[in-house]
């Protein structure tokens, strides 16, 4: 009987240990080293009494040391079991009282009757305990009862603050429609790019644009650029601009570049509408074609948008909307929550207003390297 409760209980310390039930699992294993020790010592006193005559004192000490070991471990076991359920709480008291037993016994004040129900007690508590947990766990649900907990901690999941602003994510249409929705309204939200996560406001609000500049700290004298979703849009608009310059679109666009090209009343065309004024300078304008889908189909919800990157100026770039929620987070109406972006930083620029005149100046280099950017346009001029 004694070696099948130390063989249940070291099984079904394993299957806890499976389950990642790794209190009950130390519990099972402990309970079975102490059940196996303490059972073999009484099977060989009581098979060879003549033992008992000639154990020294020295042995004796060595049991009772183990013993109070078991009495401080299980109790330490006791305080987290508490928090689990009754069963495991019921189990490991008895294991107290039962180490207690093998105390006693050591110092050879045990009472049989004493030891005799003890240990039917923690028999009927393992055998259940064992029986429940592999029950449950081979079904799938509670089938038998263990008990609630005596104590509950709380998690900190539950703890945390909501954040500070809406707060969607980007593969769900009802995230996308939720921060769309807010645009359009006039409100300004932090949205991934290709590169960096910028900070977005509609076009058609030039009140958000001049939001985006308060949020920021942005000087006024730096423009604000805008994203439009394809060159085909920039193609409806017919803006005043050579064959050329429309090839060099064709080859950077979609992508980290970010052309520079005269400012004129083709914008209101492409949708830009009352924040003609608030974008780029009185006489050029920066436009670019993200390669992102979840922002392009954004652009599509709400028309052009006025980008900018998601940081407090003259501060690093946001990589993670964790960043832009804990840095700009309330400030905002909202954040497309997109993980970790593409690019640790922005996008090239390349001042093409005089693009057939004197041919291109990089202003910025960013995530597409210069040398490239003048590639594309030597290999575009000499053709």
């Amino acid at each position: 009987l004694i070696l099948i409760g130390g063989f249940v209980q070291l099984l079904a310390g394993f299957l806890a240990f499976r389950k990642y039930d790794h209190l009950g699992g130390a519990a099972f294993l402990t309970f079975s080293a102490l059940w196996s020790s303490y059972g073999t010592t009484r099977i060989i006193t009581a098979a060879y009494p003549s033992l008992q005559n000639i154990t020294l004192p020295p042995d004796n000490a060595r049991f009772t040391a183990g013993s109070i070991a078991f009495l401080v471990l299980n109790a330490f076991l006791m305080i987290l079991a508490s928090c689990f359920n009754l069963v495991l709480l019921f189990m490991t008291v008895a294991m107290e009282i039962l180490t207690i037993c093998f105390l006693l016994f050591t110092l050879e004040n045990l009472p049989l009757p004493f030891e005799i129900v003890m240990l039917s007690v923690f028999s009927i508590i393992c055998f259940y305990g064992a029986t429940a947990s592999l029950a449950n766990s081979m079904f799938g649900k509670d089938l038998l009862m263990m008990g609630p907990p005596l104590f509950t901690v709380e998690s900190s999941k539950d703890t945390e603050e909501p954040p500070p602003c809406v707060c969607p994510k980007s593969y769900c249409t009802s995230g996308l429609r939720t921060i769309a929705d807010l645009l359009n309204m006039g409100a300004v939200c932090g949205v991934p790019t290709d590169t960096v996560y910028a900070l977005a406001a509609s076009c058609k609000h030039p009140q958000a644009i001049e939001k985006v500049y308060r949020i920021k700290d942005r000087p006024q004298e730096k423009p604000i650029c805008i994203f439009i979703s394809n060159l085909d849009q920039l193609r409806a608009a017919a803006p005043p601009i050579s064959p050329l310059l429309w090839e060099f679109m064709e080859n950077v666009y979609p992508g980290g570049i970010g052309c520079i090209i005269k400012k004129g009343e083709w914008l209101k065309k492409l949708g830009v509408g009352a924040g003609y004024s608030r974008v780029g300078t009185q006489d050029s304008i920066m436009i670019r074609v993200p390669d992102l889908t979840v922002l392009v189909h954004l652009i599509d919800m709400t028309g052009p948008l006025a980008i900018t990157s998601a940081n407090p100026s003259g501060e690093v770039d946001s990589t993670h909307h964790d960043m832009v929620i804990s840095r700009l987070g309330h400030k905002l109406e909202g954040v497309l929550c997109d993980g970790e972006s593409d690019e640790v930083v922005a996008s090239t620029v390349v001042n093409c207003t005089k693009f057939d005149e004197s041919g291109i100046t990089i202003l910025r280099e960013g995530c597409i390297p210069a040398s490239k950017v003048m590639q594309i346009f030597e290999s575009l001029k000499n053709r």
